[in-house]
Parts: structure tokens; sequence; C-alpha cells
């Protein structure tokens, strides 16, 4: 379990809240990843101050398995919100909605916490017929609909603290933002293909307007004095392998070979971690590893690696940070993002990490 120093996140407690007679609390987070590293401290706080209350978690399929095992979570509602969008399946996903409902419903919650703050996270929050529901008044999508209770989230913060101030209404009290990771099996193939030392590359991204070229990766890690190690999702396997051609030879690809779980001892035994603005970030920043954060039409003071230590490269630009529905045309803020003045900045920051 590691952890940062906690920024103030100041807020009402809700009056009469007896943790003695909280005895079901549900966490609505279905995804991203970043967003569910995000969420540890949220379960972290909750599990202290209700210490016998059963804590479940409605997540995404797939990103669940990063949470399976958890001595902290009594249940996992896995649903499969990207198949939930799919007309041709409309019968099989009505079906799935109705039995997540009747389930939820028969678990009685006491507390239900909204994190995603949009219309299926406030159905499923309304669902579960909880007495206290708590989510963000400036949520998405009528969400706010299905609270009873709403907190001013404050978009000008990072989302940890953001979320931080749901637990605060319930009393929640700590000096420290903790990541409790569930238990994971280190992959000894991996494992042995790792070099003592190395530098991360994680050259994925959610979305394409985050994403800083391949080719540029991997002329970086060229220029490193380290040895690169690059990960990415098998579906992203090619950008690896993109970033491995353009290395001189200095980086190898991982890409598909661990699960999520499984990159927690690849992310913390990494020197530093060089990356887009995608979910290995925020891992990173959990488990202290310096992070090098490449930002393009995100605000990182909401999004950005969390705690102290970490540099986020950005193009200043006027139009940035961007909060379009659809990104522009030129993604100036990550073109502009030369090889050489990412080097710059990373030599600069990282003269003990490569003695």
């Amino acid at each position: 379990m590691k952890h940062v120093p906690l920024k103030s996140v100041a807020t009402h407690q809700l009056k009469g809240i007896d943790p003695h007679q909280i005895q079901k609390i549900l966490i609505i987070k279905p995804s991203a990843f970043g967003d569910i590293v995000h969420t540890l401290p949220v379960l972290s706080a909750l599990h202290d101050r209700f210490p016998h209350a059963q804590i479940d978690w409605v997540v995404g399929h797939g990103l669940h398995t990063f949470l399976e095992g958890h001595s902290m979570i009594h249940r996992l509602w896995v649903i499969k919100k990207d198949e939930w969008k799919k007309l041709r399946r409309l019968k099989d996903t009505l079906t799935e909605i109705r039995e997540l409902t009747t389930g939820l419903r028969a678990e009685k919650y006491d507390v239900a916490l909204d994190l995603s703050g949009l219309l299926r996270s406030g159905l499923i929050a309304f669902a579960s017929g909880a007495a206290i529901r708590l989510g963000f008044e400036e949520s998405d999508e009528g969400s706010p609909l299905f609270y009873t209770h709403k907190i001013k989230g404050d978009m000008g913060i990072h989302a940890v603290d953001r979320y931080l101030k749901l637990t605060a209404v319930l009393g929640c009290e700590s000096d420290r933002v903790l990541y409790p990771f569930a238990p994971y099996n280190p992959s000894p193939e991996v494992c042995k293909t790792l070099p003592e030392s190395y530098v991360l590359l994680s050259p994925s991204a959610g979305k394409p307007a985050n994403q800083w070229p391949a080719e540029r990766f991997g002329a970086l890690a060229a220029m490193l004095p380290l040895p690169s190690v690059v990960i990415s999702s098998a579906a992203d396997a090619h950008i690896a392998d993109t970033v491995v051609n353009h290395s001189k030879g200095k980086a190898i690809s991982i890409a598909g070979q661990t699960a999520l779980k499984a990159l927690i001892p690849v992310v913390g035994g990494a020197t530093c971690l060089i990356t887009n603005d995608t979910g290995p970030m925020h891992m990173a920043a959990a488990l202290n590893i310096p992070v090098f954060a490449l930002f393009g039409p995100a605000n990182p003071i909401r999004t950005g690696p969390y705690g102290v230590g970490h540099t986020v490269i950005q193009k200043p630009l006027d139009c940035s940070p961007c909060y379009a529905w659809k990104p522009c045309s030129h993604w100036r803020c990550m073109q502009e993002l030369t090889v050489d003045s990412v080097f710059q900045i990373i030599s600069s920051q990282c003269q003990i990490f490569f003695k």
C-alpha cells in the first residue's frame, strides 16, 4: 500500500451518521482504468471509517480483474457497459440490467457513491435503493436527479481530491491518500525479460488526441541512457512495435504480456515512467514512481499524475486545455512537442535516476 500526502478537501459532513449503522456501501465507478486507480483512496477511506461494513463495487467487464481478490471489497458487480451500447444485443442488455437492478435492491445498501456522474451510473445509484445516494452536483446527463445528497465537487482540483470529498461528507478522516492494491502475482516470463534498470514507456492513449506519436517515443528511447521497456494492451501492440523499431535497439516491448494487476511490479520496478495521459500513469504515481507525463488537450490539474515528484510536459497554447466534444483536426498540443524538447526536460530532471 503506497501513499502520498493528502491535499485539503474541506466539505460539510452529513449529520447523524453512526458508523455502526452503516452496514453496506456501494461504490459506482465502472471505468476507466486510471479512474479506478483514483478511486482506491476512496475505498481505503471508507474501509477505515466503516471497518465492519460490506463494501461492494460496480465495475466494467475487463477492468474487474484489477480489483479481483481485494480484501476490502466484498463483491464486484461486473457490468458489460460497452456491450450495452450495441443495439443488436438489446434483449441481452435489458436482461442484464434487470438482473443487476434486482440484485442491487436485494442487498439493501445504506450508502451508494456515484463517482462517474453519468446517466447510467446515476440510475445504478437509484436502483441500489440506498438511503444515502451521494454524487456531485455538477455531474452530467441528469445523474444528480437520482442522488439524495449532491456535493459540489470542484472541477478545478485533482480527481483524487474531488472523489475524496464524497468520503469527507461521510465523516472519513485521513492525513494521507492510500492506494490499497489487490493481491497480484508477477509474471515470471516477463520478469526474466526486464533489464536490471529500465525506463518504462507507455505510448498508448484512450484518445488519439492524447497520443504523442509512437515514432517520437522510439526516438526518445534511443537518446536515453537506460534501456526502455514498452507497455501497452495487446490491441495496441503495433504502437509498442513502432516505438521499438525507432529506438535503435534501446527498447523492448512486453505489450499484451501482462494482465492489469501484473503491471504493478513492472511499473513499480521502473526508474521512471514516460507516458501519455493514460492508466499506467496513475498506477506509477500511486506507487511513487517518478512520472513524465506528456499532455495535449487534457487538463493535468484534474487528471495529471497525483502527488509530488512528477513532471507534466505540455505545450503552452491558448487553446489548451480543451474541453470540446470533438478534438481539433491538427492536435498542435501534441504535434509541437518535439523529441529534443521532451528529452531536455527529462534529462534536466533525471540525473539522479540515470547515474
